[in-house]
């Protein structure tokens, strides 16, 4: 194996290894607190946890094999489970993404009528949705036997052996990815855009007290007058930033597989084997960054996460707070810095 694939495969294994550790705290936070498990965002957090656990440990092993060997490492029916897995847990981490955008969207513009627009049922009818939509394409194409090891992938995933079956296959292939990429895209722009919106629209009636405040004491230091513009500054920007990073990494880390899917349908084009293996590690890779970008950098984790480590050090240093942030509206982008 070349120094390419080498470094392919080391890169591999720390998003394993990252994804592993940090889906595992999610989900040992959710079982540890009793706050956590009464939101009706953490159905969306465990499912989302959930998926991205399986998908490491049966999925990102075996990308890891066809990397380190070339042939396929797997038998037929393996793999063939394997690649039914991969789409499957794929398309339902994509639609728990969009999902956890519908709860926000609702809690920030709607936070009045927020526990009776989300409840818990509903958060359980769109996860049943989630499972029953991700179901359905990976049942297809198994039936279709369109599910096999893929060589410029290095797993077993969707692929296309009999060339009389391209058009079928095309076809297939557009309306998944449209479906499941391009709908939970569409979903998020929606929704994050509306929060920003109204985020944006809270943080200027701060700003707006805030100046009026500044003009009353004219005898304030001006360094203090410097710091309270510099946090309106920071205010201003910190709702953009929160909504670039949930939009951004989705669009990151599974644009360029899609892409790279689409693209290789034409019958003329031929993907190159590294960066096929790179479009892949980059789709793994939102495994590993959605406890950060939606779970653990919230100050709910950070205290769940510290009472569980002096619990095992039996230590009492920081006393168990009942920190709700089910209504996560507009103190998360204007009013606090919580992270």
């Amino acid at each position: 194996m070349d120094l390419a694939g080498v470094l392919l495969a080391l890169l591999l294994v720390l998003v394993l290894v990252v994804s592993l550790l940090s889906n595992l705290l999610v989900l040992l936070c959710f079982v540890y607190s009793t706050e956590i498990r009464k939101q009706v965002a953490g159905v969306f957090l465990v499912n989302l946890s959930f998926c991205n656990l399986l998908l490491t440990v049966l999925n990102m092993p075996f990308t890891l094999l066809g990397i380190l060997r070339n042939p396929q490492p797997l038998g037929g029916c393996v793999c063939k489970a394997v690649g039914f897995l991969e789409t499957f847990l794929t398309s339902n981490t994509m639609l728990s993404m969009a999902a956890l955008s519908i709860d926000k969207w609702i809690a920030v513009v709607f936070p009045l009528s927020y526990t009776s627009k989300m409840r818990y049922k509903d958060a359980v009818i769109l996860m049943g949705y989630s499972w029953l939509h991700s179901l359905t394409f990976p049942l297809v194409s198994l039936f279709y036997s369109w599910v096999d090891y893929n060589s410029v992938y290095a797993s077993c995933t969707l692929h296309l052996k009999e060339e009389t079956e391209r058009r079928r296959f095309t076809v297939f292939t557009i309306v998944f990815h449209s479906t499941s990429f391009m709908l939970s895209l569409v979903i998020l722009c929606f929704t994050y855009l509306k929060v920003l919106k109204v985020a944006r629209f809270h943080c200027k009636r701060i700003d707006i007290i805030t100046m009026q405040t500044l003009v009353l004491l004219v005898d304030i230091h001006p360094s203090v007058k410097q710091r309270c513009l510099n946090e309106q500054k920071r205010r201003r920007q910190r709702a953009t930033k929160k909504i670039s990073i949930f939009i951004g990494s989705f669009v990151i880390c599974f644009g360029p597989y899609i892409i790279t899917r689409l693209i290789e349908l034409i019958p003329f084009v031929t993907i190159n084997y590294y960066w096929g293996i790179i479009s892949k590690c980059l789709t793994y890779s939102k495994a590993a960054s959605d406890p950060f970008v939606y779970s653990l950098l919230r100050q709910q984790y950070k205290k769940v996460l510290i009472n569980i480590v002096n619990r095992i050090l039996k230590r009492d240093l920081y006393p168990s707070s009942g920190y709700n942030s089910s209504l996560d509206t507009e103190n998360d982008y204007c009013l606090h810095r919580t992270n």
